[in-house]
């Protein structure tokens, strides 16, 4: 990463995409990113496997929308195993940490950074296929299987890694989601405790008083993963 780039508190937020460049019709990331997501793509192509980008940046009120859908009841919350959850008959701390899971809070999720991305292989999908972005299409045998062989072997050597790659008891495993590391490391120091709790302070946010009571422990659990020490 260049030394001259800086990181704002509002783009680690996702309140400002103004610096980041679309890809693959409406997916945006950070243009720092753009030469290391063009040489794996290059890699993945040269062994026969596409690597397209399902999601890339979200903003903040995107984030948001999710978060509040799940939380009111409007969108599924799904457990381990892909079956829905009956919020009803959780208590609503219960409640809150079934939908992070999956789903970060407005203002906690990577992909307000433009650093990180889900992928996928359109190349591998047969006609009419709707990528799901399940551990079953990444496992052997699956349709993305091959992509994720891809990666196994070539990540390592390259500058993104899998932030969510084992299930430390918070975050479900997530091997599609892709991280580009030396940008990560700078949005991970800005985004701090206080500056994630200033900002949802302000946001219409459902269940907002479970959330401030315990945010301490989402902070700790849910944002501050295990480092890009490795990269």
């Amino acid at each position: 990463m260049p030394s001259e780039l800086s990181v704002t508190e509002e783009q680690a937020l996702g309140l400002d995409d103004r610096h980041l460049v679309v890809v693959e019709g409406n997916c945006k990331i950070h243009p720092t990113a753009l030469p290391a997501l063009q040489s794996l793509t290059s890699i993945c192509g040269q062994s026969g496997s596409g690597l397209g980008i399902a999601s890339g940046y979200r903003s903040f009120e995107r984030q948001l929308a999710i978060f509040n859908a799940k939380a009111r009841g409007e969108r599924k919350v799904l457990d381990d195993r892909g079956c829905a959850v009956d919020l009803k008959c959780l208590s609503v701390r219960e409640q809150l940490f079934a939908i992070l899971r999956f789903s970060a809070l407005p203002g906690a999720s990577r992909h307000h950074w433009g650093s990180d991305m889900d992928v996928f292989d359109p190349m591998a999908m047969p006609a009419g296929y709707q990528v799901q972005l399940t551990m079953a299409e990444c496992e052997e045998g699956g349709v993305f299987g091959a992509l994720h062989r891809l990666l196994d072997e070539h990540l390592p050597h390259s500058e993104f890694y899998r932030p969510y790659a084992r299930d430390l008891g918070a975050i479900a495993p997530e091997p599609w989601h892709l991280s580009y590391a030396p940008l990560a490391r700078a949005y991970e120091k800005v985004l701090t405790r206080d500056l994630l709790g200033d900002c949802l302070q302000c946001a219409d946010l459902a269940l907002k008083p479970v959330v401030m009571r315990h945010l301490d422990d989402i902070y700790r659990r849910f944002v501050q993963l295990e480092s890009c020490s490795e990269k």
